[in-house]
């Protein structure tokens, strides 16, 4: 069941029996955290419902006062928690430490390096140098979403075939190399991931979030890849022309959005611990949404999943550097500071994850906002 505020006497039924299915997990597993997660959401929904026939079942109250969990309040919404992620051949540990997943853009026209890594010799000798930079995992995308692009939509400018004999063998060339190397697809398509997967792939990145195309869930379950889920507003020919939202329905349309394919995702057989969240900046984002979504980010946490954020080089942050530029939007190459700066604020905001483009500076950047953590 997704983990997230329960709002109805039926979710409320169905996080107890949840509950008593993971009773007796390890202290410091997955299953640990979500026993204590809906343990918390429980009590948070009696303590605000007191005209229920029944209180929190007592076996719940000695759980919770055996393991020195609070019972009625939820968890600090602004607290990114240690966890597991559960991939496709393995797990890596999130929480304790920023992870750094490092983008590598196979692609002619991408929004900040399009074209200097479509040669298969040079986007794995560029991958290659990212791992040596400290990246914990790369993301590789065929397809590029970006703004005014056709993604995610019937005139797609990039076939199945086009972006698999773009990424295949830059994926098998990478794992000649470094076969522990953990790799991520960036792709809508199920006929793609499912040849990425079963070529060494351990991660299926959507931007959509299962929404362009919705057969994909199966494919990310038969494999038991791991999966990111992004929260899209719209397709990316309709972005420009989208009404700015206020900062508190922004936030709900993604926080809804996210929840929704969360549940999708789960509904169709992919386990919770196998899903990792991306508020998705600057997709379907107006300039300013960015960052009051940024602002806000640590309240997404209440969806029970890991945050990724991906923040660099977007054009929101040149926009903003725009009075130090003339007056016209800093360029991508010019957007590296900017860059860090919002990095930083995503992981003291929850993120447990960040894509990036530059990974030692970013690498550098995610060790004092872990220190700041740490501290605090």
């Amino acid at each position: 069941m997704p983990l997230q505020p329960i709002r109805t006497e039926a979710d409320y039924d169905a996080t107890i029996a949840r509950i008593a299915r993971l009773m007796g997990a390890e202290l410091g597993t997955a299953a640990s955290d979500e026993l204590e997660y809906l343990i918390s959401l429980a009590g948070h929904y009696e303590s605000e419902h007191s005209s229920m026939d029944e209180p929190v079942p007592e076996i719940i109250q000695s759980i919770a006062a055996e393991n020195g969990w609070t019972l009625g309040t939820e968890l600090p919404a602004s607290s990114r928690q240690a966890t597991t992620w559960r991939l496709r051949t393995r797990t890596l540990e999130l929480g304790s430490r920023t992870l750094v997943m490092g983008v590598v853009n196979i692609t002619p026209d991408s929004f900040s390096d399009g074209g200097h890594f479509l040669s298969p010799e040079a986007a794995i000798a560029h991958a290659l140098q990212l791992i040596d930079e400290g990246a914990d995992l790369l993301d590789l995308g065929a397809e590029s979403t970006r703004p005014g692009s056709r993604a995610g939509s019937a005139e797609a400018a990039v076939s199945a075939d086009q972006e698999q004999s773009r990424l295949l063998p830059v994926l098998e060339g990478i794992l000649h190399v470094r076969p522990n190397a953990i790799l991520s697809v960036d792709t809508y398509k199920p006929a793609t991931a499912q040849v990425a997967l079963a070529s060494g792939a351990e991660i299926v990145n959507d931007v959509s979030g299962f929404a362009w195309d919705p057969s994909l869930v199966s494919v990310c379950a038969e494999f038991n890849a791991g999966v990111v889920l992004s929260h899209t507003r719209g397709r990316p020919e309709e972005w420009s022309t989208q009404p700015q939202l206020p900062p508190d329905a922004l936030m709900a349309t993604v926080r809804d959005g996210l929840a929704a394919s969360l549940g999708f995702a789960t509904a169709a057989g992919i386990p919770p611990h196998a899903i990792v969240l991306d508020p998705g900046y600057g997709f379907g984002k107006r300039f300013a949404e960015n960052f009051a979504l940024l602002a806000r980010q640590s309240h997404l946490l209440s969806l029970g999943r890991p945050l990724l954020a991906g923040l660099s080089r977007k054009s929101f942050l040149g926009r903003t550097l725009a009075p130090l530029h003339n007056g016209d939007d800093a360029p991508p190459a010019a957007r590296e500071n900017a860059s860090l700066a919002a990095l930083t604020a995503a992981i003291l905001n929850g993120a447990s994850i960040v894509r990036v483009h530059s990974v030692r500076p970013a690498v550098e950047a995610a060790r004092i906002a872990d220190a700041i953590l740490a501290a605090s």
